[in-house]
């Protein structure tokens, strides 16, 4: 995730003043002024760091703070308050026109990741039951048309083109009439960027705005980019009067100084986050939820919402019956597997969730999506019968798994021997007899 190295610094630092039963001011100012450095080794401005900082240590030196019984609990629920009003308090939704064609602008830089993000919107308002139309208004960089086009196939969605002699004006206007000719009610334009900044595409794109009116204008940023994403954000906005930023490559490696900078420095809100390669990763950008992330407190919300989009609910009640007569097998497991997979990757899955989100924990555990490419060979490599009763595995059937899978005869057994323990804990929960404290390896961990 973008904000690892900063979670981790920031949750050491809590985890001092959690350990501590009375806090006086000089702690306070001492790990603020932590919070304040891996802040700043995260790439977030300067100003931005300075004000947020003397927001906290205002309200966490008070009288109320320093004498309840949990202070330190106290000062990270403000800065957790603070970080999200930071990243601008609440989410933003696009604003839909009240007489369709809702008119949708993306604009950027060349490689930011514009005309993919055009991809995933489509097809994320596509999902919630609009009918979006693709404009390709890109005539300059080679190639751009024909991406738009290929996104717009594998989403089976309209694409409007009039090649790469046509003026980006005519298009955009042109596309109005397409949109209203074919029941489209969203139009989502792919416009022309360039390496840097320049008065050809600002004046291009003014006349782009004037011309359609779009009801949004949408900056993508990549995050990775750092402060050059805020500087970008500036300009931009100073230009076109943005609504709102999708910020691409959230899932890369960066330090997440933009994230935590550009609302503060542009007041215009972060409305996407693009999460990975794949159309389905764009996710609406929700402050409360990353803030918490960020502070290793979980995201349950969204780990529902992931849920619910993954995993096939008639499949789930399917494994509810099994599990009331305890016929859960592996069979039935690896499927599970599967469903949890598509979810998206491991660390970001238990990053959600309540006292596992811990960016020590995390690293701790070793999270490895290899161990499920494992489980799937060794469970793939036994015969029907071993898979629904695995007690028939014996010394010489281990052996043929562990060969034909590709792993060690300790590796079945340890396979075997967790999937014991998860068949035990779903038998206690079903009787609800499920003892406090009961760990369980997860087969997923090192």
């Amino acid at each position: 995730m973008i904000f690892s190295s900063l979670a981790e610094k920031l949750q050491d630092t809590f985890d001092k003043l959690r350990g501590k039963g009375k806090l006086t001011e000089k702690d306070v100012k001492a790990a603020l002024k932590e919070v304040k450095m891996a802040l700043l080794e995260a790439d977030v401005n300067y100003k931005v760091v300075k004000d947020f900082i003397s927001k906290i240590e205002e309200r966490a030196v008070g009288k109320e703070v320093m004498e309840s019984l949990t202070p330190g609990q106290h000062v990270i629920k403000i800065v957790n308050e603070e970080m999200q009003e930071l990243m601008g308090g609440s989410k933003e939704d696009i604003a839909i026109s009240s007489e369709p064609p809702t008119i949708i602008m993306m604009v950027g830089l060349q490689g930011s990741g514009k005309t993919t993000s055009a991809g995933k919107l489509a097809r994320k308002l596509s999902k919630d039951g609009k009918n979006p139309l693709l404009v390709a208004a890109d005539v300059y960089r080679p190639a751009a048309i024909r991406q738009l086009q290929v996104l717009g196939e594998r989403l089976e969605l309209p694409v409007f083109s009039m090649g790469e002699d046509s003026n980006p004006v005519d298009i955009a206007k042109g596309s109005i009439n397409y949109a209203a000719s074919h029941n489209c009610d969203t139009i989502i334009l792919d416009t022309a960027g360039r390496l840097h900044i320049d008065q050809e595409m600002m004046e291009e794109l003014e006349n782009i705005k004037g011309t359609v009116e779009p009801d949004e204008i949408l900056l993508v940023v990549d995050a990775m980019t750092g402060q050059d994403a805020v500087n970008v954000a500036k300009n931009f906005d100073q230009r076109l009067d943005i609504d709102g930023i999708v910020l691409t490559k959230m899932d890369g490696d960066a330090r997440g100084g933009a994230a935590l900078s550009i609302k503060a420095i542009t007041g215009k809100p972060i409305k996407f986050a693009g999460t990975g390669e794949k159309l389905a990763d764009l996710e609406t950008f929700h402050p409360d939820r990353m803030s918490s992330r960020i502070l290793g407190m979980g995201d349950v919300l969204s780990l529902i919402e992931k849920a619910e989009k993954s995993i096939d609910q008639e499949k789930a009640k399917a494994l509810e019956e099994k599990l009331r007569k305890n016929e859960f097998t592996l069979e039935d497991f690896m499927e599970q597997m599967e469903q949890v997979r598509n979810m998206g990757p491991m660390d970001e899955i238990l990053g959600m969730i309540p006292g596992m989100g811990g960016a020590k924990q995390l690293k701790n555990m070793q999270v490895d999506d290899k161990q499920l490419d494992y489980i799937e060979a060794i469970i793939s490599s036994m015969t029907p019968e071993e898979r629904r009763d695995p007690e028939v595995i014996n010394g010489s059937r281990r052996k043929r798994i562990a060969q034909g899978s590709g792993t060690s005869i300790q590796e079945v057994n340890r396979l075997l021997k967790q999937f014991r323990q998860i068949k035990k804990m779903m038998k206690q929960l079903n009787s609800g007899k499920m003892k406090k404290g009961g760990g369980l390896n997860l087969p997923f961990f090192n």
